[in-house]
């Protein structure tokens, strides 16, 4: 959703052709946010690979300017710190940042109305409104959640 994939100027807001992805990483020195730089076009296992190998980077300090200059949206994933769910803050210019939690074992009703257990994340997205409003942001979950839901179409 391009409206999203925008960032947020005194005089304009800046729509982005490709989706530049910051990544939270906590370090030593404070929270740096490197990016995975056209990531709506390649493969999640580039993408994962290149995650691991940016926060190595990040963590000794060893970050050029331009890879954590900039971005369309920063991803923070404190679930790996068994976090269910939080809020993040926007990085400014950035119009908005994804808090991923925990997947958790959950009941859920299944698609036959059984009860059943299931594997459950909660993410929340904030939004800088002059740019994302709720609407778009709602848009934007939905169609990250299908995704989610059949990765398929990402995993190749």
């Amino acid at each position: 959703m391009p409206e999203v994939n925008a960032s947020w100027h005194e005089d304009a807001v800046e729509y982005h052709a490709g989706a530049d992805i910051s990544v939270a990483v906590a370090t030593d020195g404070g929270l740096v946010t490197p990016i995975v730089r056209d990531a709506d076009v390649k493969p999640l296992s580039a993408i994962a690979g290149e995650i691991v190998e940016l926060a190595a980077r990040a963590k000794v300090n060893r970050l050029k300017p331009e890879e954590f200059t900039g971005g369309s949206l920063t991803v923070s994933n404190l679930g790996m710190y068994g976090i269910g769910q939080f809020a993040a803050i926007i990085n400014p210019p950035q119009a908005a940042i994804l808090a991923v939690g925990a997947a958790e074992r959950r009941p859920v009703v299944d698609e036959n109305g059984a009860l059943a257990v299931a594997s459950v994340m909660t993410v929340t997205l904030s939004a800088d409104h002059r740019v994302v409003d709720g609407a778009v942001g709602a848009r934007w979950l939905a169609a990250l959640r299908k995704l989610l839901e059949n990765p398929v179409r990402i995993l190749l």
